[in-house]
């Protein structure tokens, strides 16, 4: 019997909440622990990534999460470099936000024959950048600018853009460590004019901005530093968003 895919299995736990672990802030003996703890409190799978990858350990990085959990494991990554077999799938990431042509397709070359020959589940996915109250790895790294909290027809047309290009997901991302979360009017607007699950992250700290994020219509939030900051906080918005916490 064939397997069901991650983008299936996935979306059958909207509105949900996926974890983002970041080999640059992680340390691996404390994978196994961090791993079991979010998949306590509910989270629908765990994204492994990093904006510019300094650790020299991403593939046993990945390989110590995958054994650490049943959840599926989907790369994040951050350019060509970060691919590894240990994963599930990967979120081929596509920066629409942006006129950089080597995150709208340059990185992505670089990668699909290491993708292919380790058989990943490809997830194509259309990345909005959306400006967050300060400057960002994201916006450094990928030497783009981000859609203005004030223009959100900007970025509704960006994410109907890549409805258009065949993308499964549109992720709207404020950034590691943003000031601010995406504002729910521009969430509001995108949800309405796109037919495909929408996935939020950057700057949510609180059971406050994660609840009217997913009210705004995010499919799924993603959760990255404040696991690390505060395990109970992170507890409290699983809470707020009906997982055990």
């Amino acid at each position: 019997m064939k397997r069901e895919s991650i983008y299936n299995s996935l979306n059958k736990s909207k509105p949900g909440v996926l974890a983002l672990f970041d080999p640059d802030r992680i340390q691996i003996d404390n994978i196994k622990k961090l791993t079991e703890f979010v998949c306590e409190q509910g989270i629908a799978g765990i994204l492994a990534g990093s904006s510019l990858l300094v650790s020299p350990h991403f593939d046993k990085f990945v390989a110590t999460v995958k054994k650490s959990t049943d959840k599926p494991v989907i790369l994040f990554p951050g350019g060509s470099h970060q691919v590894s077999a240990h994963a599930d799938a990967i979120f081929f990431l596509s920066l629409l936000s942006g006129r950089n042509s080597e995150f709208l397709i340059g990185e992505q070359v670089k990668a699909v024959f290491l993708i292919k020959e380790y058989d990943l589940e490809v997830i194509s996915v259309g990345y909005i950048l959306v400006e967050s109250g300060n400057y960002t790895a994201v916006e450094y790294m990928s030497n783009t600018k981000p859609i203005p909290r004030s223009k959100p027809e900007i970025a509704v047309a960006h994410a109907l853009a890549g409805e258009y290009f065949g993308m499964k997901y549109i992720y709207l991302e404020a950034g590691s460590g943003a000031d601010k979360p995406v504002p729910e009017n521009m969430i509001k607007k995108i949800k309405k004019a796109i037919s495909i699950p929408l996935i939020v992250g950057g700057g949510i700290r609180t059971e406050k901005h994660a609840q009217r994020i997913i009210e705004a219509g995010a499919d799924f939030i993603v959760l990255g530093s404040i696991i690390e900051k505060s395990k109970e906080q992170f507890k409290k918005i699983m809470r707020s968003i009906g997982g055990p916490g």
